[in-house]
């Protein structure tokens, strides 16, 4: 089925679409942070961490909006405009990139945070109309796996690029031609008729986003299910900001390190959301995911224990011996069962929603996901703040994704 959806113009430019997309929210955000690191000086980090929350600030404002918007809109026909505005924004982060100016950077970054925003709801929204319910996971676990494979090569890329000779114009070159080629993809995608034509926005942001979560919550399968994507995000957010500092300061390892983590963590997620859409074979089923949630806290406590007295300072060497091996494994193991754990739950949202609201249940998974994320962030910094390290931040998450675990397997089923 993979295959096939791979070759259906229905799902095909869809999927195009998303990768590029993604690219780019990676390609730009990393090759920002690189060149504030290197040309703000002492401000640099503070300026890093700034950027993750200005990127992630418009899940919070718009959301709502989006949701209404995608639910009256004819879906392809706004799908164009988003990925016009993000052609303009890659226009004007050339612009930033080679001034090197924070705060057009910002207000860039700011743009694609929206750019994704509104394209969001959308992306998951489009996928019960072009699909048919046997095929519904197969795309959501395409999806998924092409998400964290878009983020890892912009990563790469962002990070690659900038240092070099003539770097910002390369990391622009390359975003402006993402961005025309996602327009591009755009313009196959078939038309997908508005599911609420005569909805009338609510410009109030705090009134429509509070509509939204009420009608997500109306609905007790897809609300149980919003509230566990946004866990797995919570936990995957926190898993990949410890990387850098438990390849630094606990392995003594390279900056490759960290990029040779993420790649595995990346690999392993689109492993895990294709073997789930195998295993499953159409049917739209959570019986897996208490099994992954299981796995995801037993591979990353032995992530911290596989740590745990090692030095591996390249590559080579963590590659090199039985216990780097070890700790590779068990960030793959992870990263699969992160897999398994989220693609059925995307795939029951969109099934169990009302395809009259369903982007705006979609835009009420936005909106938790961003909520859940930055308590993590909170919780993890102030964890930092009071001198618990990378390993007992991360063994706090494995051990509070057990109760999690007891939560899903006490919970009714419906």
């Amino acid at each position: 089925m993979v295959t096939t959806l791979l070759s259906v113009r229905r799902f095909l430019p869809l999927f195009i679409t998303q990768f590029l997309g993604a690219l780019n929210d990676n390609l730009f955000k990393n090759a920002m942070a690189v060149l504030l690191l290197w040309r703000a000086g002492d401000a640099g980090p503070l300026l890093v961490v700034a950027a993750g929350a200005v990127f992630i600030l418009p899940y919070a404002l718009f959301s709502s909006l989006a949701g209404e918007l995608a639910d009256r809109s004819e879906m392809t026909g706004l799908i164009r405009k988003i990925k016009l505005f993000e052609v303009g924004l890659m226009l004007l982060g050339t612009a930033g990139l080679a001034l090197g100016d924070p705060w057009l950077l910002m207000a860039v970054l700011f743009g694609l945070g929206v750019h994704s925003t509104f394209f969001g709801p959308i992306k998951y929204a489009i996928l019960p109309v072009h699909l048919a319910h046997e095929e519904l996971v197969t795309g959501n676990g395409l999806i998924e796996a092409g998400t964290f494979l878009a983020i890892l090569a912009g990563t790469i890329m962002g990070g690659g690029l900038v240092l070099g000779g003539g770097g910002a114009w390369l990391v622009s070159a390359c975003g402006v031609a993402v961005a025309l080629a996602g327009y591009a993809a755009a313009r196959a995608i078939p038309s997908a008729a508005a599911a609420s034509p005569g909805l009338v926005l609510d410009w109030n942001l705090w009134r429509s986003t509070a509509a939204i979560i009420a009608i997500g919550r109306a609905n007790r399968p897809v609300w149980r299910a919003i509230m566990a994507i946004s866990w797995f995000w919570t936990v995957g957010a926190t898993v990949l900001s410890q990387f850098p500092v438990m390849a630094k300061e606990v392995l003594g390892a390279e900056s490759g390190v960290v990029t040779l983590f993420l790649a595995t963590f990346s690999i392993g997620i689109g492993v895990g959301s294709m073997l789930e859409a195998r295993l499953l074979r159409g049917e739209v089923s959570l019986r897996h995911v208490p099994w992954a949630a299981f796995g995801i806290s037993l591979f990353c406590l032995d992530f911290v224990l596989a740590c745990s007295g090692s030095r591996f300072a390249t590559i080579a060497a963590l590659t090199g011996s039985p216990a780097g091996w070890r700790v590779l494994a068990d960030l793959f193991c992870l990263a699969v069962c992160g897999g398994v754990f989220s693609v059925p739950l995307y795939a029951l949202m969109q099934e169990r929603s009302d395809a009259a609201v369903r982007s705006r249940v979609i835009a009420t998974n936005n909106v938790m996901n961003a909520a859940f994320m930055v308590s993590g962030a909170i919780i993890a910094a102030v964890l930092t703040a009071l001198g618990a390290g990378a390993p007992n931040i991360l063994l706090v998450t494995a051990l509070a994704n057990l109760v999690a675990l007891l939560v899903i397997l006490r919970a009714p089923r419906d």
